[in-house]
């Protein structure tokens, strides 16, 4: 297969789906090297596709039309209920962000777009191999939500304010 076909077939199975594809899966189907995949995703890069990596594999952030950053405050044993109103509402839970005193800005990419992301993710903090990020800031953090338009973000808003999780900015 030659690389302009191979990298719209990348494009192709990114974009029909909402869920992260691993390297491996890529590997796989297109019966090319790890190394192939990496390299083709930069080049799409660079040619301008938002191609996200996350711990699961790679998301073509393509789809989402509206996006938002909630500030956010809740305990830990409520991380899945955040989760769950962001996604029932629609919205995608693109990362996590802090602003620490002495470190600034601390982010992380989270890449959410189900429930068993959000309890996936629960359940390696749970592990304790890691603190979630609130954690350093008293449980007050920020998320950057994708839907696929502002009447969803605003359902979003008003679920998170009634819940008593929204802080206003």
């Amino acid at each position: 297969m030659k690389a302009d076909k191979r990298r719209q077939e990348i494009l192709s199975l990114l974009g029909n789906t909402d869920n992260p594809i691993p390297a491996n899966v890529l590997k796989e189907r297109l019966g090319i090297s790890r190394q192939v995949i990496v390299q083709d995703i930069a080049i799409l890069r660079a040619n301008g596709y938002d191609i996200i990596s996350t711990n699961r594999g790679y998301v073509l952030n393509s789809k989402a039309k509206a996006s938002r950053v909630f500030k956010c405050r809740h305990n830990f044993e409520e991380l899945v209920e955040e989760g769950a109103l962001i996604l029932d509402g629609g919205g995608r839970i693109e990362d996590i962000f802090v602003n620490h005193r002495i470190y600034g800005r601390i982010s992380a990419r989270l890449g959410l777009y189900n429930k068993t992301h959000v309890e996936e993710l629960y359940r390696s903090l749970v592990s304790g191999a890691s603190k979630p990020l609130m954690s350093v800031t008293d449980g007050y953090h920020y998320h950057t939500v994708t839907a696929d338009s502002e009447s969803a973000l605003d359902e979003i808003e008003q679920k998170l304010r009634l819940r008593g999780f929204l802080i206003e900015i």
